[in-house]
């Protein structure tokens, strides 16, 4: 099903209009009086009660602090559980809470929601290739309706985290390296989660994570220190998150790293100056697992109740499984290392967003198994994982347009995920059926193929040297017209802990695609992948290939649908794809250095700012992505050469579809401040719009801009725009040279 713009918008009130209301009480206190009075009456241990979370049986990603969450709730040290999901489940942890509970203060559920709950939508990645806010809200809202339904609460989403080294596992839950297309994204997840009120039913707390600058962690590795100036901080990492602070999100939730030497779970500069101070966040703050824990290996505390303090005076609220709080905080309390004050405020926090959600009304509200069962796995959702999985296709070469296939063409699938349905809905993909409501790449074809002219053979296992399967795979090869080879990583090789040195495609993967290239024949590559792969072989080699990412629950439909041109790809590279990992970190909106390197025409090659052995620029650059069309771009206008700090700048194009096929072109905007008090980047996105183009259509594609999109921290840390040159770029991806020049003045 292709949805319209329309079609979305429509769904997507649809669903809020469902927003069914609770048991409400009438209400006849504000929410300060009614948590001011609740706080008059709680004791020290329920108060710090409510700052502690712990993990029930679901699914777990690190220690349980030797803790028994049943014992706990029974005991009434709990104010939060994680892991817990269905309506029945909840509604008997809040049941046994409840009882166990003088004041009667409820339980908040949370689980890691990233990109559905059951109905799965592509991985995050790969919805910020589709480069579209609505097709992002409407998976965040399907996500809510289904969480919600299932008695849970809140989710630990969105990660807003930029990042530019695709060997890190958890590039697959971001948007990729740009922050002004990240900021859009991460506003987008938060309304759909959250939706318009949060009293509705079909809302949850969203909660932006990490904070902050985790995609920056050396090396690519998971947990690992950053250091970075402030103005890099907060020029790229620290936009995404405040963005959401403006959206009104609920909750935070602090990195695992550390930032110029002091860890994120420690670090007042973060949490109470910049996030509670200067951007007013009313919301609370959770750590990530066990972090409090973990600022004793960090080397910044001696013991876990030195950790705690630290914690607690720098800004975290709630302490994610740890039990530091639970066990620590009174005594630090009773010696004075921490203030009552410090307490009260993370437990207003907390209780102000269970006011919030309505569970002082109706703790049970989420608790109705009718309405479980039928939200989940609605059929228009599914149509809606189909469209967003449909328009997270990246087409990144399709030479001599063997792409889109017929069906009257033989056509030979295969490869280790070409049958696969665990895999295809990626990581992180919460209660998600990896068997029954996914569909792989095989049933996708099936549906949309002539039977009789399609195979499917394995040939290779992703990991294990097993040669064994491929002559038979070789040999439907060779009697077809064209082969499709499905191929990628396993689903946990990205993620949480899955850092890799290599990204190539593991296994012998590259080597049976070398035994097929000897039938020459026309060989597609399509990628189940979590992060940009080096494919630089594959680049030479493969006539064309597909970037698919994990599409989620219906994906194997809108692989097949794109294959055979159902579906026109329309998606482009939120992160860049590098020729080799040894570029890495790489990606467009880099300095220019005192020796800019000006590529293979430089006629000065030694002492420039380059390698000795491969080309500076990507394989695939951000923002790349071809279609089964063509698109030209033509007649540039800008409104004015020059613009004042009072006034805007109209920026216009046309653009052409130029080819056979209808389709739907990314039209992005750059900018370069070509002088600086501070050095600049070389391009900076400043605006996109996606436009659908009938075959012969063309349009004009209207940006305005002003001096606050031209704002950056100058040489004395004042977040202003300076007069001066600026070059403005148009066009499909971050390599265009489509551009003109305007100047600012006062």
């Amino acid at each position: 099903m292709k949805y319209t713009k329309t079609a979305l918008l429509l769904l997507a009130f649809s669903l809020t209009a469902y927003a069914q209301k609770g048991k409400n009480a009438k209400k006849t206190q504000t929410r300060e009086e009614f948590v001011t009075e609740l706080m008059g009456k709680m004791t020290i241990d329920e108060k710090i009660s409510q700052l502690v979370q712990f993990t029930a049986d679901g699914t777990v990603t690190g220690p349980k602090a030797g803790v028994n969450y049943i014992d706990e709730i029974k005991k009434g040290n709990v104010g939060s559980i994680l892991n817990a999901t269905g309506v029945k489940y909840t509604r008997e942890l809040q049941k046994m809470n409840l009882d166990n509970s003088r004041l009667k203060i409820p339980l908040l559920f949370g689980y890691d929601v990233i990109h559905g709950y059951k109905t799965i939508f592509p991985i995050s990645l790969g919805e910020a290739a589709t480069w579209d806010t609505d097709a992002v809200a409407l998976s965040a809202r399907v996500a809510a309706e289904e969480t919600a339904a299932s008695g849970v609460h809140w989710t630990f989403a969105p990660m807003v985290d930029i990042t530019r080294d695709p060997r890190w596992g958890r590039v697959s839950e971001g948007s990729g390296e740009d922050t002004y297309l990240g900021v859009q994204l991460a506003i987008a997840r938060v309304k759909g989660f959250q939706g318009t009120n949060l009293n509705d039913l079909n809302t949850i707390l969203a909660c932006t994570k990490h904070f902050a600058a985790y995609g920056a962690a050396e090396a690519g590795r998971d947990y690992n220190t950053v250091d970075m100036s402030e103005r890099v901080l907060r020029e790229t990492y620290l936009p995404p998150f405040q963005a959401t602070v403006d959206a009104g999100v609920a909750t935070f939730m602090t990195s695992f790293n550390e930032i110029a030497g002091v860890p994120a779970t420690a670090n007042k500069f973060l949490l109470r100056d910049v996030l509670k101070g200067e951007w007013g966040f009313d919301g609370f703050v959770v750590t990530d697992y066990t972090a409090i824990n973990e600022l004793i290996p960090h080397g910044v505390a001696k013991d876990s109740v030195h950790a705690g303090e630290l914690a607690l005076k720098a800004g975290v609220d709630m302490d994610m499984v740890g039990a530091v709080y639970l066990k620590f905080l009174k005594k630090s309390l009773q010696e004075g290392n921490v203030t009552e004050a410090q307490i009260n405020d993370a437990c207003r926090r907390i209780l102000n967003a269970k006011y919030d959600l309505g569970l002082f009304e109706d703790p049970y509200r989420y608790s109705d198994d009718k309405r479980e069962k039928q939200t989940i796995y609605k059929k228009e959702y599914l149509d809606a994982a189909l469209h967003v999985a449909n328009e997270s296709m990246v087409l990144l070469k399709n030479e001599n347009s063997v792409l889109p296939l017929n069906k009257n063409q033989k056509v030979a699938f295969v490869g280790p995920l070409v049958s696969d349905e665990w895999n295809i809905i990626g990581s992180w993909a919460a209660t998600g059926d990896r068997y029954g409501y996914a569909t792989s790449v095989e049933e996708g074809i099936m549906e949309v193929a002539n039977k009789k002219n399609v195979s499917f053979d394995k040939g290779v296992e992703i990991l294990k040297d097993d040669r064994s399967m491929i002559a038979k795979a070789v040999e439907s090869a060779r009697n077809a017209d064209v082969i499709v080879a499905v191929m990628g990583e396993f689903e946990n090789m990205t993620g949480e802990a899955a850092s890799r040195s290599s990204i190539d495609l593991p296994g012998i993967q590259k080597e049976f695609l070398a035994e097929l290239k000897k039938l020459n024949k026309p060989i597609v590559l399509v990628l189940l992948n979590g992060r940009p792969l080096t494919l630089e072989w594959e680049n030479e080699n493969m006539d064309a290939i597909l970037e698919a990412w994990y599409p989620g629950t219906r994906g194997g439909a809108a692989i097949a649908q794109t294959l055979y041109g159902i579906n026109n790809p329309s998606g482009k590279l939120p992160m860049t794809f590098p020729r080799n990992v040894g570029q890495v970190p790489i990606y467009y909106n880099h300095k220019n250095t005192g020796r800019p390197y000006l590529g293979p025409t430089d006629p000065e090659q030694k002492y420039k700012s380059r390698y000795t052995d491969v080309d500076n620029s990507p394989l695939y650059p951000f923002g790349y992505g071809l279609s089964y069309t063509t698109f030209d771009y033509s007649n540039l206008k800008l409104s004015s050469n020059q613009i004042n700090f009072n006034n805007t700048l109209k920026i216009s194009v046309e653009v052409s579809n130029t080819g056979n096929y209808d389709g739907e072109e990314v039209v992005q905007l750059y900018i370069k401040d070509k002088v600086g008090t501070v050095t600049r980047p070389v391009k900076e996105l400043k605006g996109f719009k996606k436009v659908a183009l009938k075959k012969g259509e063309k349009k004009t594609v209207e940006f305005e801009i002003s001096s606050n999109d031209l704002r950056f921290y100058n040489i004395d840390m004042d977040f202003v725009a300076e007069p001066g040159d600026f070059e403005v770029f148009v066009g499909g991806s971050s390599a265009t040279e489509t551009k003109d020049k305007f100047v600012l003045v006062r």
